[in-house]
């Protein structure tokens, strides 16, 4: 199992993971700036312990559905 990570990091920092690297970029790019305006916003009507546990379960949440279609090499 640590085997196959090791793989799959030496194939992501490579550039041969994924077929469209930019489209990864992008996608991670939009789910952390999703994630960070959720904290945010969140901080900001509920304590700070809560909103950092919501905007991260939130953010988490919309990961799988942003990367949904990704094709792998």
């Amino acid at each position: 199992m640590f085997n196959m990570v090791l793989d799959s990091m030496k194939l992501f920092l490579r550039g041969q993971l994924f077929r469209d690297n930019t489209t990864v970029l992008t996608l991670w790019l939009l789910g952390f700036v999703i994630t960070v305006a959720l904290i945010i916003g969140l901080v900001l009507y509920v304590s700070l312990w809560l909103g950092a546990l919501l905007g991260g379960l939130l953010g988490g949440a919309l990961m799988p559905y942003l990367f949904r279609n990704l094709k792998y090499n």
